[in-house]
């Protein structure tokens, strides 16, 4: 085996972060503070310049393999990778106060945030089946701890034992899964296994593996029938986490189903498309019909994300490279989304109090208009009203299908999104008329309030002008 030196330059974002994560941990113990201030300034610092160097290393540039076919530079790590760093810093933005008011303010939490997204920038570059399950369990093993971070918390530590448990399980399928197809391909190298499936070497075997790593992919999605997690850990999850674990890591996820199967296994797209449209199908209902009788905010939420999720399957189905663009504009859209509806709850939270009912939002309009506006943004961006980034994504999904002739598929999916109306205009129902008999004026540091002004306002801006965010990730898949 003929070894060649890797170029360690594609891999800057990686070591990067590998680096700081050592940084963090150490300037923390010398932070007399003990709020973490200096964590939080660097772990900062260290998002945005990992931003920088994805952008530098990867797009625009011809597609590089290189650490002998495991790592791989292209247009599209660029864009995961940005995006990932992007709803990191804004969902550690909404946390610091919510942390310290809670005296759970702690570097680790910091340290456990840079190394998940390290995990996440892994399998945004990975090329090789073992790099992705490398990255996945960094990723995986972080979100645990993550979710169990405060301590006294009983239903924080039966939500992470709930999510360690069926993780470990969700992890075993695919690691099954991965070892049949490298049965059948006699490689661990996605371009090897792709030039395998193609001339039809051990399709049986092949396809086996790829129903087991499907399986394991719809655990980390939270697709359902494997979503029974979602409801009960970003419900005993700290908000903060929450937060997090909703936007960040399902740009992963994608990355995740991107590498493996579509470029690793895109040959057996008419065996995986099935299975896909039933995780598609039973997360529209389960999502939308589940959430319409929640009273707790954050579940609803949860069981909107499975809604979102079925969703951004639907463009995977289609399995063209517009399908794609779609399905990675949606990601993106929903994270962008999904932070700002869990900083909501964070700027409305208080010291022994958590917003996270429904009716907690009462009077919202009365209390703080700019704070209602912002629900508004997002509640129609989750919807799919015209003028939001929601909208588009949602467009962009039932235009892929249509195109690949689906047409029966998209109007289910346009009528489980009408149903999904209902539930978030009950929201905004219980913001603006409904009414409490004494409103006491809204009080919040100035970090969140300027990151959810910024949230919303960046939800309105890419729903009037979405052709840039548009055209970045179609050029992804060089459309």
């Amino acid at each position: 085996m003929n070894f060649e030196m890797p170029q360690f330059a594609l891999a800057a974002p990686e070591i990067w972060l590998g680096v700081m994560v050592c940084v963090v941990l150490i300037a923390d113990l010398f932070d007399r503070s003990q709020e973490g201030r200096i964590a939080f300034f660097l772990t900062q610092v260290t998002l945005l310049v990992a931003i920088w160097l994805a952008i530098s290393t990867h797009w625009g540039g011809d597609r590089e393999i290189t650490f002998n076919g495991m790592y791989v530079s292209d247009s599209l790590a660029a864009v995961l990778k940005v995006a990932i760093a992007g709803l990191a810093a804004v969902t550690l933005g909404y946390s610091r106060d919510y942390l310290r008011q809670r005296e759970l303010l702690k570097g680790e939490f910091y340290m456990l945030t840079l190394i998940a997204t390290l995990g996440m920038f892994v399998m945004a570059s990975a090329s090789s089946l073992l790099v992705l399950y490398v990255g996945l369990e960094l990723l995986s093993l972080s979100l645990y701890a993550m979710v169990a971070f405060d301590r006294d918390s009983r239903i924080g530590a039966e939500a992470a034992m709930k999510y360690f448990v069926l993780g470990a399980l969700s992890s075993g399928m695919l690691l099954y899964g991965m070892s049949m197809i490298y049965g059948a391909s006699g490689s661990l190298l996605i371009d090897d296994i792709a030039a395998r499936a193609a001339a039809g070497d051990n399709l049986l075997l092949m396809a086996f593996g790829m129903t087991f790593a499907l399986v394991g992919i719809a655990f980390k999605f939270g697709a359902a029938p494997f979503h029974m997690w979602i409801p009960d850990v970003y419900q005993g999850a700290p908000t903060a986490v929450t937060a997090f674990l909703g936007s960040a890591p399902k740009i992963a996820a994608l990355a995740l189903f991107l590498r493996l199967l579509a470029d690793g296994l895109g040959q057996l797209h008419d065996q995986w498309q099935v299975m896909a449209i039933i995780l598609a199908v039973g997360s529209l209902a389960v999502g939308n019909l589940f959430a319409l009788v929640q009273t707790n905010f954050k579940r609803m939420l949860a069981y909107s994300t499975i809604s979102h999720i079925g969703f951004l399957f639907l463009g995977l189905i289609a399995g063209t490279d517009e399908g794609y663009a779609a399905a990675l504009f949606y990601a993106i859209s929903y994270g962008i989304m999904a932070a700002g509806g869990f900083g909501m709850i964070i700027l409305l939270s208080r010291k022994g109090f958590e917003a996270e009912m429904i009716d907690d939002m009462r009077g919202l309009n009365d209390r703080h208009s700019g704070y209602a506006l912002v629900m508004l943004l997002l509640m129609f961006s989750m919807t799919g009203i015209p003028g939001t980034v929601g909208f588009y994504a949602k467009w962009l999904v039932l235009q892929a299908l249509v195109d690949a002739g689906m047409v029966w598929l998209a109007v289910i999916a346009v009528i489980f999104a009408v149903i999904g109306a209902f539930y978030y205009l009950r929201v905004l129902k219980a913001v603006y008329f409904d009414r409490v008999e004494s409103p006491a004026p809204l009080e919040a540091p100035m970090g969140p309030r300027v990151v959810v002004a910024a949230n919303g306002g960046l939800v309105l801006l890419l729903g009037l002008f979405p052709d840039t965010l548009i055209a970045i990730c179609r050029a992804a898949f060089g459309l």
